[in-house]
């Protein structure tokens, strides 16, 4: 007995194969699963030739620089040598400000760092910078404690803890003073973002601030400007809420992500940084959540970890 297949049988069972080979195949069943797309990278120093062909021998798509002083004609060279290889320098990490310094002078340093740092960072043809816009100190609440209250008109705390503050007044100050001046400072390095066409990503990695995701979000929203954005680790903030807590509150606010891990003690009160995908991340969860906010961009892999670990979690694993 004999069967005439139609044209649209035929697409449809060939469609049918396709999927099942991709699923199957390994390295295309992210595109099966997911409609984002993610890359990855990891950190060197000058992104030379040696040390991009490193990376690209290592299994990865691009770099972050930490270079952030580069002179633009030797960024220039650095993406030139990225280009030849395919690769991309799609980021560089400036790190650490002191926007809240009550010293003029070392508010101006700072401001000129990051503004040296957009440049370079234009040379080596990245799209944004990681700044972290100060730290605060003294007696604060445990991670587990922490219960915050803020005004939405200039996110200024109203309270950290359920109950008595009063032996956290002076964090609070602390806290509002921090905000009011990175607010004021990276107003200021907004032009230049726009001319370079470079975004201003922040970051609150263990500098006491801004630690639960509304607030986070807050503040990087209140500059409606599309050359601020939130450069979010996913394992630096797991003792304060879970990672996809995090992403969701950013949502479109989201420019890069690194990829670290961080296993809480049992009690979920502290813990220790570990290699990526052997501590408290659930990184299946942290996936589909990158694909719930829509998120196509690096996973840049900070510490203890591989090409091979982003592998398995960009499919959800």
């Amino acid at each position: 007995m004999t069967h005439e297949v139609t044209r649209r049988e035929f697409l449809g069972r060939s469609a049918a194969v396709g999927i099942g080979l991709a699923v199957a195949g390994g390295g295309s069943a992210e595109e099966a699963k997911f409609k984002t797309t993610l890359k990855k990278a990891c950190i060197v120093a000058r992104p030379n030739e040696a040390a991009l062909k490193g990376a690209k021998d290592a299994g990865y798509d691009g770099v972050e620089s930490t270079d952030c002083a580069v002179p633009p004609e030797e960024a220039v060279k650095c993406r030139e040598a990225a280009e030849k290889l395919g690769m991309k320098i799609h980021s560089v990490l400036r790190g650490w400000m002191e926007f809240n310094s009550k010293t003029p002078d070392a508010v101006a340093k700072s401001i000129a760092a990051v503004e040296q740092a957009l440049r370079a960072a234009q040379g080596y043809g990245a799209d944004a910078i990681l700044v972290v816009p100060c730290r605060i100190g003294g007696p604060m609440p445990e991670a587990w404690d922490f219960k915050i209250e803020f005004d939405e008109k200039n996110g200024h705390l109203k309270s950290v803890v359920a109950g008595d503050n009063e032996k956290y007044k002076a964090y609070i100050e602390a806290h509002d003073w921090a905000t009011d001046s990175s607010r004021e400072a990276v107003k200021k390095l907004i032009p230049v973002a726009q001319e370079t066409k470079v975004v201003i990503a922040l970051e609150n990695v263990w500098n006491s601030l801004w630690v639960k995701p509304d607030i986070f979000k807050w503040l990087v929203a209140s500059f409606e400007s599309p050359w601020v954005k939130a450069y979010f680790d996913i394992g630096n903030h797991v003792k304060y809420a879970p990672p996809e807590e995090w992403l969701k509150a950013l949502g479109p606010l989201l420019a890069k992500c690194h990829a670290k891990d961080f296993k809480l003690k049992p009690d979920g009160h502290g813990g220790d940084f570990v290699s990526l995908r052997k501590g408290s991340v659930n990184w299946p969860v942290v996936r589909k959540t990158l694909e719930d906010i829509g998120y196509n961009g690096w996973l840049t892999v900070e510490g203890p970890g591989s090409a091979k670990d982003l592998d398995l979690i960009f499919k959800g694993e």
